[in-house]
């Protein structure tokens, strides 16, 4: 080969050299050109929660994904069929993924986009929801309305119950509706929106009666509600024993969620009623005097009166042991109501035929005349009783004039609480008849003295003392 055609063919090589560097020079220009477009943009194939971003910026990306998002329903189905659909985004779901966007963008190879042409770059889930509670809540506020409607047209389910009726006590069969529990439809409707679950279905939560009327349990309840219905209740009041009406008892059972009471209000007001009717305290006294025949006395010192809120609570408690009773009532006072207030042994006090009797054990033990308080200064009528005995005592008052006085008494016996007693008075020259007009005591019952020596020895401290 001559020189000529050796140097014709390494000028050829060079060529095709330097084409082939101008060709990689190109190539590695277009490329890194490329690779600083990634540096901005997510690589090709790139998917975050399974939307597409290739190519994106970070804000398109957001705004695409953000799209995707809030186009997202939260389904409520009515046995199958769509009852409610509600955007996440009104339900206060809000969406921005630019953070997470942002990292993601940081974190990929801008030199691998050719291979990522090739290969799926990225696959991710990002979170990028926010939860307004309070806007939560004032969707949920309208949906609970609308299902409130929604039940108004649906059969409500119901417990087999206890039913009061003129015989007593009945079972009322459950009812299987269709009503939907509410309350439990919108608790569950926030937990699913903030657990990004999608859908509810209304028939998950149709109510289901948890009483039957074949429970043992009702059918035993049953059974005590009619016993204690004609339970025998008795009261004791001053000697005189009653029944309370079964009608009564029967009319104040109650029988709510399972549960036996009387209407309390009821049986106050019947308490109160006895009140009325056999309190000492407010009501006169009965009394067959010697002789006047029956009388009767205003109440005194002598009393009771019944705790209406105390005894209220205790018949409730004797009611419902569903036992036959016999109860004095709670009292307050110097008596009680567990017998007759007058007994075999009290002093009689006649200011009309101005005479004292001291009956001892249903007899006579004593009797005498006295002169009782003038007209201006009358002796009280009253059921009262002697709370006090003493001797050589000086009784201090006011005249009608306005002046003092201050008497000596050899024995004293206070019977109310204004002063009034029954006392010797050495200076009344006699007794009876009408001296009481003219020469009457300040209120007190005015007794001979050798008398009043014998009542005080014999009687006791709380013997009752009838004035009338």
């Amino acid at each position: 080969m001559s020189r000529t055609s050796r140097h014709k063919k390494s000028g050829k090589k060079k060529y095709v050299l330097i084409a082939i560097l101008v060709v990689l020079a190109a190539l590695t220009t277009g490329y890194g050109v490329n690779a600083s477009n990634y540096s901005e943009r997510f690589l090709p194939n790139t998917k975050i929660n399974h939307t597409d971003i290739s190519d994106l910026t970070v804000a398109e990306a957001n705004k695409k994904l953000k799209a995707a998002t809030d186009d997202t329903k939260f389904t409520i189905t009515d046995n199958g069929q769509e009852w409610k659909s509600i955007s996440l985004s009104d339900l206060g779901m809000k969406t921005d993924f630019s953070g997470e966007l942002k990292n993601l963008l940081e974190d990929q190879n801008q030199w691998g986009w050719g291979m990522a042409y090739v290969f799926t770059n990225d696959s991710s889930d990002v979170n990028g929801l926010t939860l307004d509670k309070d806007e939560l809540n004032a969707a949920a506020t309208t949906i609970q309305g609308e299902l409130n409607t929604l039940n108004e047209s649906r059969t409500k389910t119901t417990n087999a119950t206890l039913t009061k009726g003129d015989s007593g006590f009945t079972i009322t069969p459950e009812v299987n509706g269709n009503s939907i529990n509410v309350d439990n439809v919108i608790k569950d409707l926030k937990d699913f929106v903030s657990k990004d679950k999608s859908s509810l279905e209304l028939m998950d939560y149709t109510e289901k009666p948890t009483v039957l009327s074949t429970d043992e349990s009702l059918q035993t309840e049953m059974s005590k509600l009619n016993q204690i219905a004609q339970i025998q209740a008795n009261y004791t009041i001053n000697g005189e024993t009653f029944q309370i009406p079964t009608e009564s008892i029967s009319s104040w059972l109650q029988y709510t969620d399972g549960e036996i009471t009387l209407d309390r209000d009821q049986v106050k007001a019947y308490v109160a009623s006895l009140g009325d009717k056999y309190n000492t305290s407010t009501n006169p006294t009965k009394f067959k005097s010697t002789k006047r025949g029956e009388v009767s006395v205003p109440a005194g010192t002598l009393s009771w009166t019944i705790q209406v809120d105390t005894e209220t609570d205790a018949l409730v408690e004797a009611i419902l042991a569903g036992e036959a009773f016999t109860r004095t009532p709670v009292t307050k006072g110097s008596a009680t109501a567990a017998e007759p207030m007058i007994g075999n042994t009290y002093i009689e006090v006649d200011m009309e035929n101005q005479h004292m009797w001291y009956y001892k054990d249903g007899a006579v033990a004593l009797e005498t005349d006295v002169v009782t308080g003038k007209p201006t200064t009358a002796t009280p009528a009253g059921v009262n009783y002697i709370w006090e005995k003493k001797t050589n005592e000086t009784l201090k008052g006011k005249n009608e004039d306005g002046s003092d006085y201050a008497t000596p008494v050899d024995y004293w016996l206070p019977i109310d609480w204004s002063g009034v007693g029954i006392h010797d008075s050495s200076w009344q020259a006699a007794y009876g008849g009408d001296r009481y007009l003219t020469y009457g005591s300040h209120g007190c019952v005015n007794t001979p003295p050798d008398v009043m020596k014998t009542l005080y020895e014999t009687v006791e401290e709380g013997t009752p003392v009838l004035v009338f």
